[in-house]
């Protein structure tokens, strides 16, 4: 085979490939990033949801709505997330036969940094 084809045929192989490579990392940017996006309407609700519940605003309304949305967030949350998540539900349970705001805050401060460790959210 000549040089100069042997060139070209390289030249060409490695072009495409390139092309190739460079569009599967694009695409799985693309799908990490709308992802990231679905996570985080899904945390968005279920933060909304959860300051509905608080004090006396909280009405058997809020509460379902606390409850689908802390339902949803399964679907896309993190198993650090969904453990943070069960350790709150436990502290704020009705049958906790030791309440206190405390444990209640604590559970609350992990959830809050699991769900942003899950997004990726830098501290400042």
């Amino acid at each position: 085979m000549d040089t100069p084809v042997l060139v070209a045929a390289i030249t060409s192989a490695a072009s495409i490939l390139a092309a190739a490579v460079t569009f599967f990392l694009t695409k799985r940017k693309e799908r990490d990033a709308e992802w990231r996006k679905q996570k985080l309407e899904h945390y968005r609700e279920f933060l909304d949801a959860l300051s509905g519940t608080v004090g006396t605003d909280s009405t058997p309304e809020a509460q379902q709505r606390w409850a689908r949305a802390a339902n949803t967030i399964g679907l896309v949350a993190s198993q650090s997330v969904l453990l943070a998540l069960w350790q709150f539900q436990d502290a704020i349970a009705r049958s906790n036969p030791n309440p206190s705001k405390q444990a209640h805050d604590d559970a609350l401060n992990r959830l809050m940094l699991a769900i942003r460790l899950d997004l990726d959210v830098s501290s400042c």
